[in-house]
């Protein structure tokens, strides 16, 4: 079982790596943790260096428990969701975990919604973590 969660470090992705690590070893699986920056001039130099080092994290996190797990720093200029959904096309993944945080209709409106397009156009089955 091929297992990719979205990672931003965030609490609600932390929520989502244990599930997916829960997952993984239930059901013999691999998981790939992928963290997905625009890149261009939206990203610093430390927004990758901070990236990076909370890929490692969650590496660890998984790996400590017997967990095979590859970490991925996507920086394609791909919004976040597109990229998790476009890496799990790539990499035949039987399921998606991400962490969701609830959003006012105008912070869904300026910002977006990674969680919901990843839910709506994933080609596997998606679990929503909060």
């Amino acid at each position: 079982m091929n297992i990719v969660v979205g990672y931003d470090g965030s609490d609600a992705a932390k929520e989502a790596l244990k599930v997916a690590k829960k997952h993984a070893k239930a059901f013999d699986g691999k998981v790939y943790i992928v963290t997905s920056l625009v890149g261009g001039t939206r990203e610093s130099v430390e927004d990758i260096i901070k990236a990076k080092s909370q890929l490692e994290n969650a590496v660890k996190f998984i790996q400590k428990e017997g967990v095979p797990c590859e970490e991925h720093l996507l920086i394609r200029g791909m919004d976040p969701g597109e990229d998790i959904v476009r890496f799990a096309e790539d990499h035949q993944a039987d399921e998606i975990v991400i962490g969701v945080i609830k959003k006012s209709k105008v912070q869904k409106f300026l910002l977006g919604s990674n969680a919901q397009y990843v839910i709506l156009h994933s080609p596997c089955m998606v679990i929503a973590v909060k």
